[in-house]
């Protein structure tokens, strides 16, 4: 049976393929070339990924990326599209499941949204779920440097905090809506916010995410 993360993974890899190297991504700075050797390297090079959160690795994972952009584009979208190694902690369902439903998901719409003529996409009630069980867990993480209180709102009113405090600001849209603003796409998702005008501003510039 196929899983979320399997299938976001297939959809990045088709977008990226579709948008071509120089294509720009919502990601600040980077191509989709960047966006690929970034994801290969995360799953690939544990070695340099690890510079993503520690700074004692940050140089090597600036030579792995260096190393990786220069590779054949089409050689990093298969690699992205046929997964991990056997031997990879992400080749477990369970795992890659965890670790990259929401990774993946996430990519996918900075690769979409980043073009011109992009259109949403319907994401499927199962999938939405499963998005917004896995922000409802993360959602601390990912707003602690919110500089006002946050809840997160689903259309139906299930709420998650993000943060504590005042003034409070509330975000309404569908999960994967909601994932994309906690994860820094605020700009890009299909959100409303509620709260004091001042805050509304100040989060909707806010370094949110991991």
């Amino acid at each position: 049976m196929s899983t979320h993360a399997k299938r976001e993974r297939l959809l990045l890899a088709d977008l990226l393929e579709s948008a071509g190297p120089e294509a720009p991504t919502l990601c600040a700075g980077w191509t989709c070339r960047d966006l690929a050797a970034h994801v290969v390297i995360r799953e690939r090079r544990p070695d340099a990924a690890g510079g993503l959160l520690l700074g004692a690795l940050k140089a090597r994972l600036e030579r792995t990326m260096a190393e990786y952009t220069a590779k054949p584009y089409e050689e990093l979208v298969q690699l992205i599209r046929t997964g991990p190694p056997k031997l990879s902690v992400y080749a477990l369902k369970q795992v890659d499941e965890a670790a990259n439903a929401v990774e993946f998901y996430v990519h996918a719409e900075d690769v979409r949204r980043a073009q011109p003529d992009w259109s949403p996409r319907d994401v499927d009630p199962v999938f939405a779920d499963s998005l917004w069980s896995r922000l409802e867990k993360l959602a601390r993480l990912t707003g602690r440097r919110s500089p006002v209180g946050l809840v997160l709102r689903r259309p139906d009113g299930r709420t998650a905090v993000a943060r504590k405090g005042v003034p409070v600001v509330t975000v309404t849209g569908e999960p994967g809506e909601l994932t994309l603003f906690c994860f820094g796409r605020q700009a890009a998702a299909a959100v409303s916010l509620d709260g004091e005008p001042e805050a509304v501003a100040k989060l909707a510039t806010a370094e949110l995410g991991l």
